[in-house]
């Protein structure tokens, strides 16, 4: 299996897509991603550090 395929539960081989990112890059969890902008962190992550990003919150 080259490194472009993933094998899914069942067995069967699932070409990947070059570049698909499947966890934050900063604490590995693989739910929440924000991958706008390609930001690639999960949304609590991207909360803690956004500000220091140049993020703003309104209201």
């Amino acid at each position: 299996m080259s490194e472009s395929e993933t094998e899914t539960e069942t067995g069967e081989q699932v070409a990947k897509r070059t570049g698909d990112v499947q966890e934050c890059q900063r604490c590995g969890r693989e739910q929440g991603l924000v991958g706008k902008y390609d930001i690639w962190l999960c949304r609590q992550c991207f909360r803690e550090i956004a500000r220091g990003m140049g993020f703003k919150k309104y209201s």
